[in-house]
């Protein structure tokens, strides 16, 4: 929900192509964690916030730790376990 009430937040979802293809997050983006440098060609400005998320946390821990050395600088990690809104 946070990630609603954020203006301009992304939602990111981190896991691989066919995880997020068997359901994800509606509105959420997907740049695996293998792929992550990809975002700068969707989330241009590094200010966005950005809201990671994969099945356990493990990979979006990763992917938030390579966001910030590629400059990211509002980012957070919110795992999906608890999550119980719409999944498309």
């Amino acid at each position: 929900a946070e990630a609603r009430e954020t203006s301009g937040a992304v939602l990111v979802d981190v896991r691989e192509a066919d995880e997020y293809a068997s359901g994800h997050i509606k509105d959420a983006v997907n740049v695996p964690l293998s792929d992550i440098e990809r975002i700068s060609s969707v989330v241009v400005d590094r200010t966005v916030p950005l809201f990671l998320y994969c099945a356990s946390g493990a990979r979006s821990a990763r992917a938030e730790k390579a966001l910030k050395q590629m400059g990211y600088t509002n980012i957070r990690n919110i795992g999906i376990r608890g999550y119980t809104g719409p999944i498309e």
